[in-house]
This record gives C-alpha cells, sequence and structure tokens, in this order.
C-alpha cells in the first residue's frame, strides 16, 4: 500500500496546478463596407445622415469587439461595443470614412485590431476625393537601414472611388511638418527613392490629386535611419 501514497500526491498536486491561460483574441476580417468603396446601402435618414450596418467575421478566442468609425474630413470617432459581428452607426451622406475593428477577450488583457478600411458614405456628389494615400512603409515611427547608396524608398498605395487619380505629391523633410516636395508621381507610380543620413529623423506625407482638382492628405509619418 506504500505505494500508493506518491501517487495520490501527483493527482493532488495535478490538481492544484494553474489552468491555462485565457487564449489571446485573433484579429476579425473586415466584410462591409467594402475598402475603397462607395457605400450605398445604408438607410436614409435625413438629407445629411444615413445608418449603416457595418459587418466582419467573427473571429476566434473573442466574446466583444469593439468598432471604431472614423470621419476622414473632421477626424472625429464614434464607436460601438458589441457581442456580435455587426453593428449599426449613423454618419454623414457624401463623407469619408475609416473604420477598424478591436476583438477583445474578457480573461485576457490583449486585443486585437482589424485591418483599416476606407470608403465613402453616399451623398448627391457625382465625384469623390481620393482616399488618403495608405502608407506602405516606412510604417510610423519605424527604424529602417539605407541601402548601399544611401537611400530608403518610401511607399504607398493610392485609391479613388472614381478611379481618377492624377498625381501625387510627395512632401519629405528633417522637420515637421514636411513642406518639401521631393516628387510628384503619376497615378501608376507609388514609391520613390529618397537619400538620407545615419541616425538622423525624417518626416514625410503624401498628397493625392484627382483629375477634377480633388485632393486628400495621409497624414505625416516619421522613421529613424540607422
Amino acid at each position: 500500500m506504500r505505494f500508493l501514497m506518491p501517487i495520490a500526491l501527483i493527482f493532488l498536486f495535478m490538481g492544484c496546478g494553474k489552468s491555462d491561460s485565457p487564449k489571446s483574441p485573433e484579429q476579425a476580417s473586415l466584410v462591409f463596407p467594402e475598402k475603397n468603396s462607395e457605400c450605398t446601402t445604408g438607410q436614409s435618414l435625413s438629407e445629411t445622415t444615413s445608418r449603416v450596418e457595418f459587418r466582419w467575421q467573427a473571429s476566434d478566442h473573442t466574446d466583444s469587439y469593439e468598432l471604431r468609425v472614423t470621419n476622414l474630413n473632421t477626424g472625429t470617432t464614434q464607436t460601438a461595443f458589441v457581442e456580435t459581428p455587426s453593428a449599426s452607426v449613423t454618419i454623414a451622406k457624401g463623407v469619408p470614412y475609416s473604420w477598424v475593428v478591436v476583438s477583445k477577450n474578457s480573461g485576457s488583457p490583449n486585443t486585437a485590431v482589424s485591418e483599416q478600411w476606407f470608403f465613402y458614405n453616399a451623398g448627391s456628389q457625382t465625384n469623390y476625393a481620393p482616399f488618403p494615400a495608405e502608407i506602405v512603409e516606412p510604417q510610423m515611427a519605424a527604424n529602417v537601414f539605407k541601402d548601399i547608396n544611401n537611400e530608403v524608398t518610401l511607399s504607398w498605395i493610392g485609391a479613388d472611388v472614381d478611379n481618377d487619380i492624377a498625381n501625387y505629391e510627395v512632401y519629405f523633410s528633417t522637420e515637421t511638418p514636411p513642406e518639401t516636395l521631393i516628387a510628384s508621381p503619376t497615378a501608376g507610380e507609388m514609391d520613390v527613392k529618397v537619400n538620407v543620413a545615419s541616425n538622423g529623423i525624417y518626416y514625410w506625407r503624401v498628397v493625392t490629386r484627382d483629375e477634377v482638382g480633388n485632393n486628400s492628405d495621409s497624414g505625416i509619418f516619421d522613421f529613424k535611419v540607422f
């Protein structure tokens, strides 16, 4: 009977051990409004507003979501907290928006943020300004290495509901805001090389212009060179 005691102690210690930590929530996949689109299916509430249903795919290890919808003209963000993968929000007509979804798990301190998508909420106008250029690299506050020619490549993605982007204006400087225009590539060109120095901090932004004179600004990004 003596051999039963160690076995019993093993099971006792196993029972007192800590349970597995809750898994972190995973990133949600956005569905609607579609990326870089004009949303025409909202419920019209007045001449200036409509109610739009935002939808995304449910993410694993998630028990709630935070929807963030940002008016790109004013910078104002509306939020909705839901437990299902959809939420309806009242927004202005004829205005560009961005939206993201934050996945949460009540048992975990971690969250996961979806991609950011842009769209226009349909209004009365027949031509829309381009969406702000989506910066690819260097990302905000990135640490980068220059190449053998002492250059770094700036790259971005442009989009326009009307598909009439005329050109981009790239501003680049060691000071902020960057006001030195260094390149004006056409619609099909979305990268440019710049000369840099080691240990320098640089600021840049991209203005997108369409064929009828509308424009949008990416906002200012910075990076440090090693």
